[in-house]
Order: C-alpha cells, then structure tokens, then sequence
C-alpha cells in the first residue's frame, strides 16, 4: 500500500506555478490576480479562503477578497460579481459556496464570466469539459487527475467507480475518467444515494474515488485487493485522543481500507490541498488568455 501525498504533491505544483510566474513578470507580462467572494462568516468557509490567499502569496500572484454579510441581496451580490467582471486587472473570480438560502447559487455562477470562472462552474466551461475541448476543470476533479499523474497510476481500460453525483465533484470526476486522454480511458460507474447493491459494483473497481459526503462510507468488504481508493470526503468528528478535542475522518474508512489498498489517499493531506492547487493552476490560464483569447 502506498500513501498518496497531496501535502508534497501540492507542493511540487506551487513551485512549478511561482517558477513561471516569476519568468512572466521578469519579462514584464502581468501578475495573474485571483478575486475571492464570502457571504456570511461559515467556519469551513473562512478556513478555505485563508487558505486561498496564503497560497497566492507563496506562489507570486495577487489576491482580493471581498466579504459580504448574510443579509446581501441576491441582486446586490450579482452587481458586484459584475464590476469583478469588468475590472481587467482580476484574472480569476471564485465565490465561495455555499451561499446563504436566498441567494441562487447557480445564478451567481451564471453571472460571472465564463473567462474568469476558474472554479469551472460555469455551464460553458462544464460543457468544454464534457466536450473535450480545453478549459477550466472543476478543482477537486482536476487535482485528483493530477494526483494519478505524478503517481503515474495507470487508468487506461480500467474500472473506476466514482461514488458521489454533485455538480462540484462526482458528476465531473466521472466525465474526466472516462475521456480520452492519458489519465482516462475508463469505463466508469457513476454510483449514489439511489444505487442498489453498492458493494457488488465497488468490489469490481480498479479505482474508487469517494466524493458522497458521508463519513466512513467506504469499508474494507466493499474494495478488492489491489484497489486505488481516493477519498475526497471530510468530517471533523470530536475525538478524546486529540490536543484540538476533534480529529478529521474521509468518507473511507482508512484502517480498514488501507491495507487492502494498491494506492489511497488520507484524510487530512491527500485529495484537499490539491483543490487550491487546481484553483491556482486555472487562474494562471486565465491571465495567460490560454483558453479565452
């Protein structure tokens, strides 16, 4: 069994990123620029978008952060994704979801322009995807595809089950297994909440990528010996045995999963910090006009 390190995985793309955005601005080309939206103050929420800054700065790019409160208007919200639109010193806008219940979330994502929708959310940029046509790839998705890379976890004729249908991870992860590319070509099972007789389909997979939000979902009878487990869920449990009073669990239920594993990722460190990763990756397109002209 071997560990998928997205701790040092993350880190090998952030220096990557800050070697070619140093080379951009030494040839005097523009600083990418990342704008984050908050709504409210929801703990997870914060958490995120510190996070997101902190890894602008290490990797050379400016970041804005604009901080609403619960009470916005939906139409008050939308006017200031549009003037996020129309300054061109911003590269990359993310509103981070999710948005109180007022607010639509998939009008918010509609209003800001599929150039600068580096979360790649927009319909446009989703329909790229399913296309095969370059654009910007949701984060979590897009990070785990990266995680296979460097691993070089072979995924070509492969059975891969993607456990989770949400339009952030499960339903693009399974688009992005299945293309044609390197790090696809797999038939795929997409399986949820209304799937019978889950553990029949997940012992045939070569590959199982849980994204359903349900904590230690994913037990030792339902992977066969061999498998590559990537765990995408994260709960914060209380825990006796903790100095913080609490401990983080995935949707897999590692001890018993590990040891039947070829590859899997843990909870903390493996699928997480390869999402802001991908969110970098994305805003460095955009302010390189590589995939909007």
């Amino acid at each position: 069994m071997e560990l998928i390190d997205g701790k040092k995985i993350s880190m090998e793309v952030k220096q990557e990123i800050a070697a070619e955005v140093e080379l951009i601005v030494k040839a005097g080309g523009k600083t990418p620029h990342l704008a984050a939206m908050i709504v409210g103050h929801d703990g997870a929420s914060e958490t995120y978008v510190a996070a997101k800054v902190k890894a602008c700065q290490m990797v050379g790019f400016k970041s804005s952060e604009f901080r609403f409160e619960e009470d916005i208007t939906e139409e008050e919200l939308l006017a200031e994704i549009k003037k996020v639109n129309d300054d061109n010193d911003i590269d990359g806008l993310i509103v981070q979801l999710p948005l109180p219940k007022h607010i639509s979330e998939s009008k918010v994502i509609e209003t800001i322009r599929p150039e600068k929708d580096v979360d790649g959310f927009h319909p446009m940029n989703v329909g790229k995807m399913v296309s095969s046509l370059p654009t910007y790839l949701p984060a979590t998705p897009a990070g785990i595809v990266e995680l296979m890379k460097r691993y070089k976890i072979q995924t070509s004729g492969k059975n891969c089950v993607v456990i989770g249908r949400s339009n952030i991870v499960g339903t693009p992860m399974s688009v992005l297994m299945s293309r044609k590319a390197e790090y696809g070509d797999c038939t795929v099972t997409l399986c949820h909440s209304r799937t019978k007789n889950i553990a029949e389909i997940t012992r045939q997979a070569d590959i199982v990528i849980v994204a359903l939000g349900m904590k230690e979902f994913l037990t030792g009878d339902m992977v066969k010996e061999g498998a590559v487990v990537i765990d995408v869920g994260i709960h914060r449990v209380k825990s006796d045995k903790t100095k913080s009073g609490w401990k983080l669990l995935g949707d897999v239920k590692f001890d018993e999963v590990a040891p039947k594993a070829s590859f899997i990722t843990p909870v903390p460190g493996g699928v997480g910090p390869m999402t802001i990763v991908s969110l970098l990756q994305n805003t460095l397109l955009a302010a390189k006009k590589e995939i909007y002209k």
